[in-house]
């Protein structure tokens, strides 16, 4: 359930019996064809579906991440590492002061990583709360669905292509991109990344099928739910 349809007295009540909650992390950034919000909405509605049968409620996604390296592309946002785990700290500690004692981070941007790092580091001066962090794109589940269904995909391409990211009126290429090898080449940021990557599809089809689509989202929610039901300590 979301939080923006809860008020803070079903709040007070809903803690009385758990104490779990979702914070989904997204990013603006390019996206090639698609939306350049497809992270935020891609986390926040795999944690929104994940949590609704068992009414954990989700927080309002955090729609800026660590994007820097795609500034050469208009419409790209990008926080500073140090502003985002600030901001991000920031939210753990009004969670905790509300009562929310285990706390799932569904995140749907790479770059948003060092996250994981803070929570374990904000832990130390709060050991009665638990934080996750769970990258829902890489969960072995639906990576296993997704390389059954095809094993070339990444960002920007079909692999976030679902009906809730594409763009209104705008089609896609019809082939599928390959781009040069540069494993052990340095990092591309700004101009020389967009230089290389052209539209932004770091490799492989623009599009597959809603069936497929949907066989992934499926396994994605399922896994989501999973992580937010166990792993807990007692």
């Amino acid at each position: 359930m979301k939080i923006s349809q809860m008020n803070w007295m079903q709040v007070q009540e809903y803690l009385k019996h758990d104490d779990r909650a979702i914070l989904p992390l997204g990013s603006t950034e390019q996206h090639a064809y698609l939306s350049l919000c497809t992270d935020s909405v891609l986390s926040e509605r795999v944690s929104i579906e994940a949590a609704e049968p068992i009414g954990v409620p989700v927080f309002p996604v955090l729609s800026y991440g660590i994007s820097g390296y795609f500034n050469a592309y208009p419409g790209t946002v990008s926080l500073r590492v140090g502003t985002y785990l600030n901001v991000v700290k920031d939210i753990l500690y009004g969670l905790a002061k509300s009562g929310f004692k285990r706390i799932l981070m569904v995140s749907g941007h790479g770059g948003n990583e060092p996250a994981n790092n803070m929570a374990a580091e904000w832990m130390e001066d709060h050991p009665d709360v638990q934080v996750k962090l769970f990258q829902w794109w890489k969960g072995p589940k639906m990576m296993a669905v997704a390389q059954a269904i095809d094993p070339v995909g990444s960002h920007g391409s079909w692999f976030e292509n679902f009906a809730w990211t594409r763009v209104a009126d705008v089609e896609v290429p019809k082939e599928q991109k390959t781009l040069p090898d540069r494993d052990g080449f340095p990092k591309l940021v700004g101009e020389k990344l967009r230089d290389f990557m052209g539209d932004g599809n770091y490799g492989g089809n623009y599009e597959r099928s809603d069936e497929d689509m949907e066989a992934i989202w499926q396994a994605a929610v399922a896994e989501t739910r999973v992580i937010l039901e166990k792993g807990w300590d007692a």
